[in-house]
């Protein structure tokens, strides 16, 4: 599946109705966003399972602000519509790699958890459907950390 571009627009709705989505905030000028682009458009093509979205920070630039991302490229990922990650900087493909496995391995019931004593005041977003366990996704992939072998 290619990249999908997110916009203001956009943005909260792919969040919110998709299990995984991982975001490349880049721009034009940058020589880090240019070189792990192919990288991230591969990933995409690797797990058509999982979201690969772009957002131009030259276009966004209050998309930009609100995520208040001030180094590029930058890499978030939301699953189950929360941020469960945010890295500066350029990654290779094993690296990319990885951090989607850790994302398919989170316990999101412990994320909820730890997200409520954080800040009893906020309710995080419910699920759109109860899950356990690891994401969806490909079925031969492992344990965090274990390389197949």
């Amino acid at each position: 599946m290619p990249t999908q571009p997110l916009t203001q627009q956009n943005f909260e709705q792919v969040i919110a109705t998709h299990a995984i989505v991982l975001v490349d905030f880049w721009a034009s000028w940058c020589g880090w966003c240019t070189r792990f682009a192919p990288i991230f458009a591969d990933s995409a093509a690797a797990h058509p399972e999982i979201v690969h979205a772009t957002v131009d920070t030259e276009a966004e630039q209050a998309l930009t602000a609100a995520a208040q991302i001030s180094s590029l490229p930058t890499l978030v990922a939301f699953r189950e519509g929360l941020l469960v990650y945010s890295h500066p900087g350029f990654q290779t493909a094993a690296q990319l790699e990885e951090v989607i496995q850790q994302i398919r391995w989170l316990d999101m019931d412990e994320m909820r958890r730890q997200l409520g004593a954080q800040n009893p005041a906020v309710t995080p977003p419910a699920p759109p459907m109860p899950r356990a366990g690891a994401a969806a996704g490909r079925p031969n992939y492992g344990w965090p950390g274990l390389s197949p072998g």
